[in-house]
């Protein structure tokens, strides 16, 4: 059955879901008209807020970017692509490849999101070099079906906001018994309901993913250039080198540089914990490339090489910090959020508000900017209810990493290593996010 339906949901995707670009664009004017419709702003006011939004996320662009030439630089050295080698041998046949990828994807997403989609993706490629008759849009998929675990992993950005002080929600949570304003982890990652889903999640996406795996004429071939080995960036020089190249090339220089990096990185984690950001994961990767790679010439060749597969992120990011701004200056993504509050009692408000947090992911998929649109809507009607806060908090994240399968936001990362469109495994992750609602469903409702 799961078959049936992962053909079914492929097909209608790649019929009728346009490039990301064209989605993006879309959906920009879907909110537009809602906002206009729903809300007192008028069209001059929501084309300001678009314009003031749409540059807001550059940071957080070229730090994806960053994940995406770093990544795929690190993947290009030698020793790593004998270390996936090794690994991918593991699996024997097509099915045992589509479980093992899903599963190293959903592990390392749970421990951090940029690392476990970078390598996700990576480690795909991978199988898929070694075993003959694998669906590499599957096999491309799976590494994204896997970062649906990130939201209750250690990286998840709203359980870890939530739980830091002076955070965007503070001030309506802050009482005498809680001045700082926060919802420690014991009450959201370390939970039994967040250990149950995190778990069962691990456990079913290999099963569902593999179940999916088409058979005979049904298997989609690849274009053998995707999964042709990147070239050997290093270079041997003559006699006749210049005293330029010999700089360019030389290991000593990449091992000082090296060195510098991981003695931060060091000393950071001493002072501050040990803490896996997406800019500790960035400069991890950067630094080991050029340590592997040998010299800074050839890691320059290695990232040129990348750089080609950041397009998508560059330029389909800021359509969306405008419709995150919209979404939250026009009051449309609370009215959502209200909507679902108002017909909420006590036990099916978590519920409810994955559901909501869902809707409001197809126009802001950031988790950062998620938390800043919905946090201030259901932390006070969690706490008017009476309801659980942590899960409350949980529920937001939930919904926000389980319609990741059908917002393809995150998914470009991925794409860009992979050499892939959003339509090629999109009815895979939709498939997926089938499936897995209700694992959600009993641990917000039932436990």
């Amino acid at each position: 059955m799961i078959n049936r339906i992962a053909r079914c949901t492929t097909t209608l995707v790649s019929r009728y879901m346009p490039e990301p670009l064209v989605l993006a664009v879309l959906l920009s004017l879907v909110i537009f008209f809602c906002a206009w419709g729903f809300t007192d702003h008028n069209p001059i006011q929501l084309v300001n807020m678009w314009g003031n939004g749409f540059w807001n996320l550059l940071a957080f662009s070229m730090q994806m970017a960053m994940v995406v030439v770093t990544g795929n630089a690190l993947a290009s050295a030698p020793q790593i692509r004998r270390c996936l080698g090794i690994t991918a041998s593991i699996a024997k046949t097509p099915a045992q490849g589509v479980m093992l990828v899903t599963f190293m994807s959903a592990a390392a997403c749970a421990i951090n999101w940029g690392f476990g989609l970078v390598v996700g993706a990576m480690f795909a490629k991978e199988v898929a070099r070694r075993i003959q008759g694998t669906d590499y849009a599957l096999l491309i998929a799976c590494a994204y079906i896997g970062f649906m675990t990130w939201g209750g992993g250690f990286s998840g950005s709203m359980p870890l906001q939530a739980a830091t002080p002076n955070n965007p929600i503070a001030h309506l949570i802050s009482s005498g018994t809680n001045p700082l304003g926060i919802v420690p982890v014991n009450q959201t990652l370390f939970t039994g309901y967040n250990l149950f889903i995190i778990l069962m999640l691990l456990i079913c996406l290999p099963f569902i993913t593999r179940m999916m795996n088409p058979k005979g004429g049904d298997v989609r071939t690849v274009n053998p250039q995707l999964l042709q080995p990147d070239p050997d960036f290093s270079k041997t020089l003559d006699h006749t080198a210049t005293l330029a190249e010999k700089i360019e090339e030389s290991r000593l220089l990449a091992y000082l540089i090296a060195s510098t990096g991981f003695s931060y990185l060091a000393i950071s984690f001493f002072q501050n914990g040990f803490s896996l950001t997406i800019n500790t994961v960035n400069l991890i990767f950067l630094m080991t490339g050029i340590l592997l790679h040998g010299s800074p010439a050839a890691y320059v060749r290695a990232i040129t090489n990348a750089a080609r597969s950041t397009a998508g992120i560059l330029i389909q990011f800021p359509f969306y910090a405008g419709m995150q701004l919209m979404m939250e200056h026009s009051g449309l993504g609370g009215m959502i959020t209200e909507f679902f509050v108002n017909i909420s009692n006590k036990d099916t408000f978590p519920l409810l508000t994955f559901f909501s947090s869902a809707l409001v992911n197809f126009a802001v998929p950031s988790g950062g900017g998620h938390w800043v649109v919905q946090g201030p809507f259901v932390i006070p009607a969690a706490l008017s209810l009476e309801a659980d806060l942590g899960k409350s908090v949980m529920a937001i994240a939930y919904g926000d990493m389980w319609a990741n399968m059908a917002q393809p936001f995150w998914a470009l990362p991925a794409l860009g290593i992979a050499g892939l469109g959003v339509r090629d495994i999109m009815g895979y992750c939709i498939t997926a996010l089938i499936f897995t609602t209700p694992i959600f469903v009993i641990g917000l409702y039932f436990l």
